[in-house]
């Protein structure tokens, strides 16, 4: 599927997904700036929409994909990663110290996958499986995110 493929864009996140190595990672880096926009001139609430927003737009562009023959959650596809990302974000304040470990704490998690992201990883299939599993990862996160907020 050629990048000009409105699904193939949006599920590279732009290309960010055919970086190398480890795309997922450039796929969360490449989150943080528009972010740090909708943040700013918005709120975390509005992070909070454009993440549903992501999420729904994920499922589509991941699940067209996916079907096109890139194999089951393929690696090129970080639209997941962007949306995980985004939900640990809602929970930090604009500062570019909580970005950067809302940053390492989502990756963290997305690479390990504690329950109950690794039984979404199983259970789910096409779009939604490749988003669920970032979704879970990323709820670690934001608890992660909350708690140190609330002992600081």
């Amino acid at each position: 599927m050629p990048l000009s493929h409105p699904a193939c864009l949006l599920a590279t996140w732009f290309g960010a997904g055919l970086l190398r190595p480890a795309p997922g990672t450039w796929g969360s880096l490449a989150a943080l700036p528009l972010a740090w926009i909708i943040v700013h001139f918005g709120s975390p609430l509005a992070l909070a929409a454009a993440t549903i927003a992501v999420f729904a737009v994920g499922c589509w562009a991941g699940g067209v994909y996916e079907r096109a023959g890139g194999g089951k959650d393929p690696g090129v596809v970080v639209i997941d990663e962007v949306a995980g990302q985004w939900l640990v974000l809602i929970a930090a304040p604009l500062d570019p110290w909580y970005y950067i470990a809302a940053f390492v704490l989502f990756r963290l998690c997305d690479i390990t996958k504690p329950w109950p992201a690794n039984w979404a990883e199983r259970r789910f299939t096409g779009g939604l499986g490749i988003m669920m599993d970032d979704i879970m990862a990323a709820l670690y996160g934001v608890a992660a995110i909350a708690a140190f907020r609330i002992l600081i």
